[in-house]
């Protein structure tokens, strides 16, 4: 039929690189679900591209080499702090991006950053590496069609569907050799996965299952600083402690490990869809995604008679520590999430089209378990407590429209929506009856929740008022409010009253076709994060973290721009482009100095301002045909400007946003069958807390500068089977960002596909 390969090709196919740099056209491609026709910086990858250049574990790490982009990453199946950055805001800063697969909402707007639990990263599970059919960014807050968490940056997985009959089947085994301080152990991880897909009349169908079985490196460290020791001879002598530096140059002793991850993740996805005509589609998302971890540690201390020591007084050095109960953290995870999406939308290119949908992101099991008492009784039970977020999730419901007055390729093209965004956090925290392993909860330790919800209504004009120019202007309105917040203890309940805010974002672009081969475009516009639920009313504790909310937080304002100017280089693209962002009420979770167990206390920065430029190339047939090189550099100047309630952070540098950052790959194609990709990824110093007394980044809860070089070897052998093989981290560089990031890493991959 006619109609339905027609809605194929122009939803589902992916889109040719453009050559053209015309003002109505996206440079780099047209992306599925972003707003075409802004003329701003959007940048992307393809599912070949992906395929061939990236040694892709996880579907955060398609965005690897794109400009300005960093997703922390601590290993595979990084299910709990895989938070993206982008070009103004640091890794604490999650709630600044959004991340999005086929329109449905990823990015976890229930916490911010990494000073608050877990569990608020992107939920990157969702989208496999196998079934992504393109990616695509665009930087800053610029479409009336985003909330003002698009502060940083909205990314868009597109993944598959088919026209026809197609499987895929990979199979994939990492190592990676580690060595720090007294670890040294080997951590591999094995992934397989299965897809498949076919079109029949009006249906079209896909399924893909994933499989991920990791074992990570450490991440925590329990440690002591030296001065906190008492002079004397009290406690047990202990051995294997390793002496060092903590981020502010105090001497201090590694003591042992304390995170080390043995994860198994499963993933299945059915999308299915059916055109009612050749212009209207109705599509389905349904996903899930299952989670069992163990968080294990290792002492690095033993007693006279060999034995490991894990906890009460001990004496290092004529100094005497006592190890709490929980010096050494053991943990058990357990979490089961859906996805749902449904969408039903036109396409017919003429004077108007529509588009309703709606998501539901649920914690059908989100559960943690962790003993109260001591290894090694630990290791067989005994007390400890449950920490259930059972019911959490979030919904969005949405219905956009575009009209076009004078047709497709008219002088006006207006987007419009409305639309409304819920979220809920519960976390309930209890003691265990029986065994920490398995007990059912008992009496309450703590809980915490509550409620945001935002209705938004936004329109766009996008107007090309004279051959060589085009502006888009934009209005955005929200209205929030944050409901039902709750702080309990087994005496104690505080509840919190409602509160309601709203405002407008304006956003306005322009672009100027100066030459046929050269665009000029210019973008400015307006976000207003609101806190999150996380945010006003998550306090948490457990471990060796807590984190401190408040129920009065101010939005985070944001004004940002950018200058750019694009140019076709006949057989590659070059872009230059200068941005500017001032954040006021900036939202920051901050480490308390001088706190144990380490205390992060949510807060209003009052004003925060980022200066910089970014260069981007990509090319291809580079000196020699078959040769693909991409590169980008990014400064940021980015700093404290205005800080009432910590005077001592003004003047100082953003938490997490390096001044000077890079990447650059080559990809080189000697025939059909064999692509070898090298590539680097530079950071510059960089601080994590406020007033940048972190002056030793190269410690636990540092973050470093790094180089980092990877090497991709993929061989098609036949039509339907390929392999690869690829290193991570080829020279082995130790850097930090908290948690140490993976060594070397060696990967390998082998696929069919029909």
């Amino acid at each position: 039929m006619s109609a339905p390969l027609a809605w194929g090709q122009a939803a589902d196919a992916p889109p040719e690189r453009s050559k053209s740099l015309g003002v109505v056209t996206v440079t780099g491609g047209q992306p599925s679900s972003l707003p075409t026709q802004i003329p701003t910086t959007i940048e992307g990858i393809t599912r070949e591209e992906i395929d061939t250049r990236i040694n892709a574990t996880d579907s955060e790490d398609a965005l690897k080499y794109l400009p300005s982009l960093l997703v922390r990453k601590r290993y595979i199946g990084d299910y709990n702090h895989a938070i993206l950055s982008t070009r103004a805001s640091g890794t604490g800063n999650s709630a600044r991006s959004a991340v999005y697969a086929d329109g449905i909402l990823l990015s976890n707007y229930l916490g911010n950053g990494i000073a608050n639990g877990t569990n608020y990263a992107p939920r990157w599970g969702m989208v496999t590496p196998e079934e992504i059919e393109r990616v695509d960014v665009m930087y800053g807050p610029f479409s009336a069609a985003y909330p003002g968490n698009s502060a940083g940056a909205v990314v868009d997985y597109v993944t598959r569907m088919p026209t026809e009959l197609e499987a895929h089947v990979s199979a994939g085994f990492s190592s990676q050799p580690f060595s720090l301080y007294n670890s040294k152990d080997t951590f591999n991880s094995w992934q397989t996965s299965a897809s498949l897909g076919s079109r029949s009349g009006d249906w079209s169908w896909w399924i893909d299952l994933n499989r991920t079985d990791s074992q990570g490196q450490p991440l925590t460290f329990t440690t002591a600083t030296v001065a906190s020791g008492v002079p004397g001879s009290a406690g047990v002598p202990v051995s294997g402690y390793v002496r060092g530096l903590n981020t502010t140059n105090q001497p201090w002793y590694i003591l042992g490990t304390g995170t080390q991850y043995h994860s198994v993740q499963d993933h299945a996805k059915l999308k299915l869809a059916y055109d009612f005509s050749g212009t209207v589609r109705a599509t389905y998302v349904l996903g899930w995604w299952q989670n069992t971890s163990e968080g294990r540690p290792q002492s690095y201390l033993s007693n006279g008679a060999g034995q490991p020591v894990y906890s009460g007084p001990i004496n290092i050095e004529g100094r005497s520590f006592n190890l709490a109960p929980t010096a050494f953290p053991l943990t058990n995870d357990e979490q089961t999430h859906y996805m749902h999406g449904l969408s039903v939308k036109s396409r017919t290119g003429g004077t108007w089209d529509w588009e309703l949908s709606a998501s539901l992101y649920d914690y059908a099991k989100d559960q943690q378990r962790s003993p109260t008492i001591a290894l090694p009784q630990a290791a067989n039970g005994g007390a400890g407590t449950l920490q259930d977020q059972d019911g959490t999730g979030w919904n969005t419901l949405a219905a956009k429209g575009t009209w076009r007055p004078q047709g497709a390729g008219g002088a006006h093209i207006v987007d419009f929506g409305i639309g409304r965004d819920a979220y809920k956090l519960d976390i309930v925290k209890s003691n265990v009856l029986g065994s920490w392993l398995v007990g059912p909860a008992g009496g309450l330790v703590s809980e915490v929740g509550g409620r945001t919800e935002t209705w938004s209504a936004w329109v766009q004009d996008s107007w090309s008022f004279a051959p060589r120019w085009k502006a888009v202007l934009g209005l955005r309105y929200e209205d929030w409010t944050a409901s039902d917040g709750l702080s309990a203890t087994a005496t104690s309940r505080l509840g919190y009253p409602q509160r309601s805010e709203s405002d407008f974002s304006p956003k306005a672009a322009l672009a100027y076709q100066l030459y046929e081969s050269t665009v000029l475009k210019g973008s400015v516009g307006r976000a207003v994060r609101f806190p999150t639920v996380g945010e006003l009313y998550g306090a948490t504790s457990g471990g060796a973290l807590a984190f401190v909310n408040d129920p009065n937080l101010h939005p985070e304002k944001s004004w940002t721009g950018e200058l750019s100017a694009e140019q076709d280089l006949g057989n590659g693209l070059a872009r230059a482009t200068l941005f500017h962002e001032e954040t006021q009420d900036a939202l920051y979770s901050q480490q308390v100095p001088g706190t144990n167990p380490v205390i992060s206390r949510v807060q209003n920065v009052d004003k925060v301002r980022t200066t910089g430029f970014e260069l981007a190339y990509s090319g291809q047939d580079v000196w020699i045909k078959g040769l693909e090189m991409g590169a980008s550099l990014t400064f940021a100047d980015s700093k404290t400007v205005e800080n009432a309630a910590f005077p001592a952070s003004v003047g100082k540098w953003q938490p997490r946003v390096p001044r000077w950052r890079s990447t650059v790959y080559a990809t080189w194609r000697p025939d059909a069958r064999w692509a070898v990709t090298g590539a680097a990824r530079y950071s510059g110093q960089q601080y994590s807390t406020l007033d940048n007394s972190d002056v030793n980044g190269d410690a636990y809860f540092g973050a470093s500068k790094y180089f980092v070089v990877d090497v991709r070897v993929r061989y098609q052998i036949t039509r339907q089977w390929s392999a690869a093989f690829g290193i991570d981290n080829l020279n082995n560089e130790q850097y930090w960002n908290f948690h140490p990031y993976p060594q070397r890493t060696y990967t390998a991959q082998l696929r069919f596909d029909l």
